[in-house]
């Protein structure tokens, strides 16, 4: 059985990338990684996350990202509602036909 390890806490993600963007000159984020525990592909992604979020990188934010998805989410819905109406629409107008 294969287990999905749980996410770190958001502020432990904040402080080791507070602690990675400040390291002293010729620090290497592997061991920053290493002194954390994390892996560096990890750390390299939250500074990359980081970078989005702080609005250094272009890129969609964590709000941004909830936005869409609760708009696609609405969208959907709405789909679906139009859909029963057309088919409400579609079936009354058969009902009201001459010879009915």
């Amino acid at each position: 059985m294969c287990t999905v390890p749980k996410p770190y806490p958001r502020e432990f993600r904040e402080d080791v990338v507070r602690v990675a963007r400040n390291r002293e000159p010729g620090q290497q984020l592997k061991q920053i990684a290493a002194d954390f525990g994390i892996s560096e592909s990890c750390l390299t992604n939250w500074l990359s996350r980081a970078d989005v979020e702080d609005g250094i990188k272009t890129g969609t934010t964590t709000a941004e990202h909830a936005e869409l998805r609760e708009a696609k989410k609405r969208i959907r819905l709405l789909e679906q509602e139009n859909e029963v109406l057309r088919r409400a629409a579609a079936y009354l107008s058969q009902a009201n036909l001459p010879g009915k």
